[in-house]
């Protein structure tokens, strides 16, 4: 039922209904707060102000800021995709858009030829649309995007064109966590589930393995929206979520007291917030080689984190 990578386009006809769940049924109202919030996102596209990074360049011009992104949205691949944890993958699968670029430069990135490298295409907010209907259509569980921040109005005119075809599909917003809160702002009540990282507690470390200043303060600000808006995540009886946050902490080598300062800055966020501890870290990219994030984890910092 899940597969990775692309897949093959079959019927292009958007049908009525497509995508919907047990949950209430978007109302108009819903819709129309939408289109407000994707034309209010476009405003963003000609000084970019999506990140922290705040680079300020004109996209509408041509011109790219830190993480690469253009004006139209660059996809990597749709696909029903069962890696993801349990409640949101389900047993069908969620309905993955791995977008191109990031505002994240992680020298460990395990799929730096899609953040780093920009390997994708470029769409139309129609085809983007269209590729959401198409996992609607496959049965995913919801529509999940991945490292959206640089594409915030370009996903909200899309999913406005989705939900006009008839797709309620909940919407997971699958990020590095490095948000800017009134981009953030844009997204209330139209993200269902909130899937951020929560990486650094230590700025130098943030700098040094990500090239990203005052991550930290930026991300614990940014989960605390998050929480806001939706809550912790909340799950129904038949294990799929629903709406609420999820929290994803990667433990790297060496990195256990950074591990436990990220574990007590969620708890003071809210101690409720579910956390996805990782612990598939491999070297890749500039990783390789490293003295220290150039090994996998130890068995003993991975029961060290658990115990955390």
């Amino acid at each position: 039922m899940c597969q990775r990578g692309r897949h093959k386009r079959r019927d292009r006809t958007p049908k009525p209904g497509i995508g919907r769940t047990k949950q209430p049924k978007r109302q108009s109202a819903d819709r129309a707060r939408l289109e407000r919030s994707a034309r209010a996102a476009r405003a963003h596209l000609t000084r970019c102000t999506l990140c922290p990074r705040a680079c300020g360049v004109d996209r509408t011009r041509g011109e790219r800021g830190f993480c690469g992104a253009g004006l139209a949205p660059r996809v990597a691949s749709f696909a029903l995709h069962c890696g993801e944890e349990p409640p949101i993958s389900g047993e069908r699968g969620s309905g993955n858009v791995f977008l191109s670029g990031c505002n994240l430069a992680c020298r460990f990135c395990q799929n730096y030829p899609i953040s780093r490298l920009g390997v994708g295409r470029d769409l139309t907010a129609g085809q983007l649309a269209e590729g959401i209907l198409d996992l609607a259509r496959r049965g995913a569980h919801n529509v999940n995007f991945v490292t959206p921040t640089p594409w915030l109005p370009q996903i909200l005119e899309a999913l406005a064109i989705a939900r006009r075809s008839g797709c309620e599909l909940p919407v997971v917003w699958n990020c590095g966590g490095y948000e800017a809160l009134p981009a953030l702002r844009l997204l209330e009540g139209v993200v269902d589930i909130y899937l951020p990282d929560m990486k650094y507690a230590d700025a130098r470390r943030a700098w040094a393995l990500s090239r990203v200043a005052r991550y930290p303060a930026a991300n614990r600000a940014a989960v605390a929206e998050m929480v806001r808006q939706v809550g912790p995540l909340r799950v129904g009886r038949d294990g799929l979520a629903r709406r609420g946050v999820l929290v994803r902490h990667l433990v790297l080598p060496g990195g256990l007291g950074d591990t436990r300062a990220v574990l007590a800055a969620l708890r003071r966020i809210d101690p409720r917030v579910p956390l996805s501890l990782m612990y598939q870290y491999f070297p890749a990219y500039r990783a390789v080689g490293h003295r220290v994030l150039g090994r996998r984890l130890w068995r003993e910092e991975a029961i060290a984190a658990r115990r955390a």
